[in-house]
């Protein structure tokens, strides 16, 4: 019951299912014919970025520094 509560296996991966699911339904609605190409590009390009923003904020911190730059005085 903990894990279902905790988020389980899908605990850090919420955003990038909803971003999945979120093109998935715009190229859907894109084929059916309820959205254009324009609504659907721009569906897809905002949620692509959202997914990217996640990934690039669950890796930031990690290097502890390593990779940072000096200053020398």
């Amino acid at each position: 019951m903990n894990k279902i509560i905790k988020g389980g296996y899908l605990q850090n991966r919420k955003t990038y299912v909803i971003s999945s699911v979120g093109i998935v339904s715009a190229v859907g609605a894109y084929l059916v014919g309820d959205a254009d190409v324009f609504s659907m590009l721009q569906t897809i390009f905002t949620l692509g970025g959202i997914y990217f923003l996640k990934q690039e904020s669950s890796t930031k911190g990690k290097s502890n520094g390593t990779n940072s730059r000096k200053i020398s005085r």
